[in-house]
């Protein structure tokens, strides 16, 4: 007999990256079970990374609008409540989302354990070794409720087909390109931008290099490198989300902080390669499918005390520079071999 169909709310409301990173489970999880149909809560910002997924519908959460605060969260979960989940699932575990779960009908509820009291003892110097990925973290969820998730051989889309408007944006020739996002949510997790514009410098002599960026002062620095190195092209600000991917998809390799735009990259099946500052892939939040050797990480010789948090929020003096300690000759070393 086939199995019974049954109703699933997921619920990863933000950061940009960890929404990228559940694209590989829930991608694994349908194909794995088809007998599952997904709901997926999260903001509209991000509706585009599910693109690829066709059998996850999209919920809107617009927590800073029509359902902010807990009158918000109520008249959310009223809507959800439309639908008979047979049970949600969590991958966020903060307040918000706890407040909402009070609000809905299913009583069927599991979490992700985000690991917290081992990520503690990573930051505070007592433990170093690799801890669970956020991938397997989440996987684990479903897995709780009996739907077993095998990570270990995934797919992923086709590269897009460029449109006319992006074809005239990167040029006809998409072959050898190379992404780079050199921002990051916090300056401690960055690579020092005098040494990735030689980076660029460097590589624009071979290859076309793609930029990607968002706020202000990253379109002016992006902007800035665009005019002054041949085979550089900007795309901040010039694109939807959708046209972004459809780029990203394309790429050969994609040059990432531990940030949101290694996620997307890895969730599209995409070469990267990630330079780490005070934080650390054994955290959990290395991109998905990807080579140890393609994170290349900051001299802990010099700054025994990395990981100094998870998120790259706190740092001890001085250790904001900690990923110049990374030459721009080894990042384009690495970058060439994998190309």
């Amino acid at each position: 007999m086939p199995k019974q169909q049954k109703h699933i709310l997921v619920i990863r409301l933000s950061a940009m990256g960890d929404v990228a990173m559940t694209i590989p489970v829930l991608r694994a999880l349908t194909q794995q079970h088809p007998e599952l149909t997904i709901t997926m809560l999260t903001r509209k910002a991000f509706f585009p990374f599910f693109r690829d997924l066709a059998s996850v519908n999209l919920f809107e959460a617009d927590v800073k609008g029509r359902h902010k605060g807990a009158y918000g969260l109520f008249k959310l979960a009223k809507r959800l409540n439309e639908n008979r989940f047979y049970a949600i699932v969590d991958l966020h575990n903060v307040l918000r989302s706890k407040v909402l779960k009070k609000f809905l009908k299913c009583r069927r509820f599991i979490s992700i354990d985000k690991g917290r009291t081992e990520k503690r003892l990573l930051t505070s110097g007592k433990i170093f070794k690799p801890l669970k990925t956020t991938h397997q973290r989440y996987a684990d969820v479903f897995n709780g409720l009996g739907y077993k998730i095998d990570l270990s051989n995934p797919t992923f889309p086709e590269k897009k087909v460029l449109n006319e408007k992006l074809i005239n944006i990167v040029g006809g020739d998409i072959s050898n390109l190379i992404g780079i996002a050199p921002f990051a949510a916090h300056n401690s997790k960055m690579y020092p931008l005098d040494l990735m514009e030689e980076v660029i410098k460097k590589l624009s002599e071979d290859y076309k290099i793609i930029l990607f960026g968002g706020g202000i002062r990253e379109k002016e620095t992006l902007r800035e490198f665009e005019s002054s190195y041949k085979n550089v092209i900007n795309l901040a600000g010039k694109l939807s989300m959708n046209e972004e991917l459809d780029i990203i998809s394309n790429l050969d390799v994609m040059l990432s902080m531990d940030s949101g735009n290694a996620h997307i990259a890895a969730m599209l099946g995409v070469k990267v390669i990630t330079i780490w500052g005070v934080t650390h892939p054994y955290a959990g939040f290395a991109p998905f499918n990807q080579s140890e050797d393609y994170a290349l990480l900051a001299d802990r010789k010099k700054y025994p005390k990395i990981p100094t948090s998870v998120y790259g929020n706190k740092f001890e003096e001085g250790y904001t520079q900690a990923a110049g300690t990374i030459s721009p000759e080894r990042v384009i070393e690495k970058i060439k071999s994998i190309i």
